[in-house]
C-alpha cells in the first residue's frame, strides 16, 4: 500500500504540474495546482465527515452481530459446513484442531466478522503446519483454505451495508443477493482452481517430521469454540441448508423489490429474537458490540483520509478522467464500468484503499450508492478479499516461503469474483 499511495499522489502532482505549465491565466477558474490544493483539503474534510456519519450505522450493525455471536450462531454455521469441509480437505483428519479452526474462520467470514475470522485463520494455518511434511512449503490444504478464505460465501456484508446507508442509499441491503451470488460463484471457482493447480505443482514426497508442540489457544473462549466446531450436524442437514441458501438467489430475483425493504428490520428483529431464545442478555451484549462499532468507525479515519485525499487529488488533476475515458470503451461492454475498474484492481491489494475508493464512488453525486456502478462496487467490496494481505498474514504466521499454486488460485478466485459480481448486478438490476 505504501507504493500504491505514493504512485497515486505523484501521478496527480505530475499530471497537474504538466497542465499548469500550459495553463492560460484566467480569472474565472483556478489553475490546476490550485484545484489540486483545494481537492486535498476538501477530501480530508470529507473523509472525516464520512467516518463520523458511519459511527451510528456501524455501531448498530456490530451490536447486532455481537448478539448473534454470543448466541452461538458461529457454532451453528460451523456444524453445518463441517460435513462438507471434511470432504474438501481429505488430507486433514476430521478430528484435528485445524479442521475446527478452518470451519470457524469461514463461518466468521460468512457473517462479516472479520475481527473474529483472522485469529481463527491464523490458528488454522498453524495447525495445518503441524501436518506439513515440508515445513516452509505450502501444502494443498493451505492453498485451498486460503483460496476459500479470500472468496468465501458472504451472508452478511455488514460493513458495506453500513457504508451504503451512510451514503444515503434508499436500499442499502440490496447487495445481499448480489454478494451471495458473487461469493458462491467465486468460491466454487476457487475450489476447482485449487484442485486443478495442485496437480500442476505437486508436492515432493517426504517423511512427515515430528510435530512441533501445538501452540496454546489464545483464550478459553476460543478453546470452547474449537471444541464445539468439532461436532457436526448430519450430512443431510448440511445439504438441505446449502439448498436453502441456493434457493435464496432465485427468490431474490423474483421477489427482490418487494422483500428488500424488509431485510434490515427483519435482520434486527431476527438477531434479537435469536439471542433471546439462546438466553443472551441482548441489551447488554448489544451495547458491548456497539462500543466496538464506535471504536471501529473512529479507527478508520486515518485510512479514509489517506486514500480519499489521494483519489481526490487524482480526480482534481484530471488524470482519473483520462484513465476513465481510455478504459471505458474496453471495460464498458463487459459490464465493468470504467469508474468501477479502480475498485476491482485495488481490492486484492489493499482493503483500506478499496474501502476508500468505494466511499468516494458511492458518495459521488454523479454516481450514487443505488446506481449500477454503486451497487457493483459495493458487491465487489463485499464479495472479494484483500488477497495479498491475507497471504502475507497467514503464510507469515507459519513462515511459509514457497507458496506453490496458492497465489494463482487466489487470483483466479478474485477474477471470478469480479465476473460473478458483474453477472449478479446485471441479473438483479437489469
Amino acid at each position: 500500500m505504501n507504493r500504491i499511495f505514493l504512485i497515486i499522489v505523484l501521478a496527480a502532482v505530475l499530471f497537474a504540474g504538466w497542465n499548469q505549465l500550459s495553463y492560460p491565466p484566467a480569472a474565472d477558474r483556478p489553475s490546476p495546482m490550485e484545484a489540486l490544493s483545494t481537492a486535498m483539503v476538501e477530501s480530508a474534510t470529507g473523509a472525516v465527515e464520512l467516518a463520523i456519519s458511519l459511527v451510528g450505522v456501524m455501531t448498530l450493525f456490530l451490536g447486532l452481530m455481537k448478539v448473534a455471536e454470543a448466541g452461538g450462531m458461529l457454532t451453528i454455521l460451523a456444524r453445518l459446513i463441517r460435513p462438507l469441509m471434511v470432504r474438501l480437505f481429505p488430507e486433514v483428519p476430521a478430528d484435528h484442531p485445524a479442521m475446527g479452526a478452518m470451519i470457524l474462520n469461514l463461518s466468521a467470514n460468512a457473517l462479516g466478522l472479520g475481527n473474529a475470522a483472522t485469529p481463527f485463520g491464523i490458528r488454522a494455518m498453524q495447525e495445518l503446519e503441524h501436518l506439513n511434511r515440508q515445513p516452509g512449503t505450502a501444502t494443498n490444504a493451505m492453498a485451498l483454505f486460503l483460496a476459500i478464505n479470500t472468496s468465501s460465501v458472504t451472508l452478511l456484508p455488514t460493513g458495506v451495508i453500513a457504508l451504503r446507508a451512510a451514503a444515503g442509499s434508499a436500499d442499502p441491503a440490496i447487495i445481499l443477493p448480489t454478494t451471495l451470488l458473487a461469493t458462491i460463484g467465486s468460491t466454487g471457482v476457487a475450489i476447482l482452481a485449487a484442485k486443478l493447480y495442485q496437480r500442476m505443482v505437486p508436492l515432493e514426497k517426504s517423511e512427515k517430521p515430528t510435530p512441533d508442540e501445538k501452540s496454546p489457544l489464545e483464550s478459553p473462549a476460543k478453546a470452547s469454540s474449537l471444541e464445539a466446531a468439532e461436532k457436526a450436524y448430519p450430512l443431510w442437514v448440511s445439504i438441505v441448508a446449502l439448498g436453502v441458501l441456493a434457493s435464496l438467489i432465485p427468490a431474490a430475483v423474483i421477489f427482490g423489490k418487494s422483500l428488500s425493504p424488509w431485510i434490515l428490520p427483519g435482520l434486527m428483529a431476527g438477531f434479537l429474537v435469536f439471542g433471546t431464545l439462546r438466553r443472551v442478555s441482548i441489551y447488554e451484549v448489544f451495547v458491548d458490540g456497539a462500543q466496538e462499532g464506535f471504536q471501529v468507525a473512529l479507527r478508520i479515519i486515518p485510512y479514509l483520509v489517506a486514500i480519499l485525499v489521494a483519489v481526490g487529488m487524482l480526480r482534481a488533476s484530471g488524470a482519473l478522467d483520462l484513465l476513465v475515458s481510455a478504459l471505458a470503451p474496453v471495460t464498458g461492454p463487459f459490464g465493468l464500468s470504467a469508474e468501477a475498474l479502480p475498485m476491482a484492481l485495488m481490492r486484492p491489494l489493499s482493503g483500506s484503499g478499496a474501502y476508500g475508493i468505494l466511499a468516494s464512488i458511492i458518495n459521488d453525486p454523479t454516481i450514487g450508492p443505488d446506481s449500477y456502478t454503486g451497487v457493483l462496487v459495493s458487491t465487489l467490496q463485499g464479495s472479494t478479499e484483500t488477497t495479498f494481505y491475507v497471504m502475507a498474514v497467514y503464510f507469515g504466521a507459519v513462515q511459509v516461503r514457497r507458496i506453490r499454486h496458492a497465489m494463482a488460485t487466489a487470483l483466479t478466485a478474485d477474477a471470478a469474483g469480479v465476473i460473478f459480481a458483474i453477472l449478479s448486478c446485471r441479473l438483479f438490476l437489469g
